[in-house]
């Protein structure tokens, strides 16, 4: 596998983490949001992942990370009575967000972690560059 391969794939799971942050962004954003209506209502999004596989130049197989698109959590809304809301419905009733905020925190510090990973992937190999330039002037 060259470098430029390695780069590759810690570079598409690098952009795979920053999305991932951006929808748990979204997600804290929106945790208290309130609506009028079920189908208003705020629901947390959810990004989906798939492996991209690549024949290498070196006759390999090489993986990368694609976002294959954002769903919507199908987790229950919350509804709450609360008839002097701006918000509520004819029967009194408030929708909010389905969003977990400790769940949201434990997927944003696993992004952060994986996206980390991926620096020092990165880190190490340009290390590994510089060494063999190194050995290459000597």
């Amino acid at each position: 596998m060259s470098f430029s391969e390695i780069y590759t794939i810690a570079g598409s799971a690098m952009n795979a983490q920053s999305q991932r942050l951006n929808t748990v962004a979204s997600n804290l954003a929106n945790v208290d949001a309130a609506a009028s209506s079920e189908e208003t209502a705020y629901r947390a999004l959810k990004p989906v992942f798939q492996t991209i596989y690549q024949q290498t130049q070196t006759g390999g197989v090489s993986a990368n990370v694609n976002m294959a698109g954002v769903v919507q959590s199908d987790a229950a809304l919350e509804k709450r009575y609360e008839p002097d809301h701006p918000m509520a419905d004819d029967t009194g009733y408030v929708f909010y967000s389905n969003v977990n905020s400790v769940q949201e925190m434990a997927d944003m510090m696993a992004a952060t972690r994986a996206f980390e990973t991926s620096t020092d992937v990165m880190a190490r190999v340009s290390s590994m560059q510089q060494n063999l330039l190194k050995l290459g002037g000597m």
